[in-house]
């Protein structure tokens, strides 16, 4: 299967067609009848996913979305970040239930873990799971929220004992869900973001994902598959500006010759490419190490998302730089990317947060 021409033909029409910031279900459906979406969940399409992914995979099909569509691209990672939780640690008749359908691209997820006073330290939210009977009453905020308002389910994560990352329990809450509302809201780069509010929203027994008060675990092991992958992203944004910037110095003519006959700005393309290289292999690398079944999953993880993304976010920049104004003009693929790729050293944990895993790790080992 050949992502990027798939992705050129079917996929990148239909995302400059959608609505800036809204969930765009056309595409979502498109990746879904392509296949793209499958491949997120191994033995879907025979009716019977496994437990797990494959890492490896998750990041050959980010990378190569990303040099054509970030949108796509975000799209289709935002379907397996909110559905994990679910494969990983529901009941089989959760996975029955909402596996398929996002495969299928019918069904849009969403994972639901940031509040307004616990982004960075997430074992501090606060979002309340009270007894009601066999099932629980959440109460509370979300925020920052991916597909919010208007996915069909939510991986939500919510405080059932005061007793810190210990006390977390993870649910999937359907969209619909009396008490649950949502708003929309504007980013510097248009997404489907949004803030959730969660008023006395009642979760049965069999909407636990995974053990009560083991939630935060359930977060976590999804963040060490995504954070490598978040990599990947950044790596497929840094690959199109550094074509863009190889065509465009080949071409201009500046001083008498191209621009690519300044020493200054060839230097700074091998140190791009350079860059580029060194993050795919980090990435690869904590892929591998994921499907091999590691133990040092968190910290190779963390290496991967830190150093991709921030060797994305100064190969973008270099690229506007070596364009010059037209990069900025609004349109321009760079002007695009140069908003996109300032997101990454924040979600999913900051570059700080992946500095303090990848330390403690050091320290663990001494």
């Amino acid at each position: 299967m050949d992502v990027k021409a798939l992705a050129t033909e079917h996929l990148l029409p239909l995302a400059e067609a959608g609505k800036p910031g809204a969930v765009n279900r056309e595409l979502i459906k498109a990746m879904g009848s392509l296949g793209l979406l499958a491949r997120l969940f191994p033995g879907v399409e025979s009716g019977q996913p496994t437990r797990d992914a494959a890492a490896m995979d998750l990041c050959l099909l980010r990378e190569a979305l990303a040099t054509v569509s970030t949108e796509a691209e975000t799209a289709l990672a935002l379907q397996g970040l909110g559905t994990y939780p679910v494969l990983q640690s529901g009941l089989d008749s959760q996975v029955s239930r909402w596996v398929p359908a996002v495969a299928a691209g019918d069904a849009v997820a969403a994972f639901a873990l940031t509040e307004p006073e616990a982004g960075s330290d997430a074992a501090a939210l606060q979002l309340q799971a009270t007894r009601d009977g066999s099932g629980w009453r959440l109460s509370g905020e979300k925020i920052w929220i991916s597909n919010a308002p208007e996915a069909d389910f939510y991986s939500v994560f919510a405080r059932t004992s005061d007793l810190g990352a210990r006390g977390v329990s993870a649910f999937v809450v359907p969209g619909d869900r009396a008490g649950l509302s949502g708003e929309h809201l504007d980013m510097v780069s248009p997404h489907p973001i949004g803030r959730l509010t969660f008023e006395d929203v009642y979760v049965s027994s069999d909407e636990l994902l995974g053990e009560e008060n083991r939630g935060f675990r359930v977060a976590m092991r999804t963040l060490d598959l995504f954070r490598p992958s978040v990599g990947a992203f950044a790596v497929g944004m840094a690959q199109a500006a550094l074509d863009a910037a190889v065509s465009h110095a080949g071409s201009r003519i500046a001083f008498g010759g191209p621009l690519k006959d300044q020493q200054t700005v060839s230097h700074t393309l091998a140190e791009m490419a350079t860059r580029i290289e060194a993050s795919r292999l980090l990435v690869h690398s904590a892929a591998q190490a994921y499907d091999a079944g590691e133990s040092n999953i968190a910290s190779r993880a963390a290496m991967a998302k830190l150093f991709a993304t921030e060797t994305a976010q100064y190969v973008v920049d270099a690229a506007v730089q070596i364009h010059g104004a037209r990069a900025l003009q609004r349109g321009h693929l760079l002007e695009h990317l140069y908003r996109e790729v300032r997101a990454p050293r924040i979600y999913e944990g900051a570059s700080e947060i992946q500095r303090t895993i990848i330390a403690r790790e050091l320290f663990r080992q001494a």
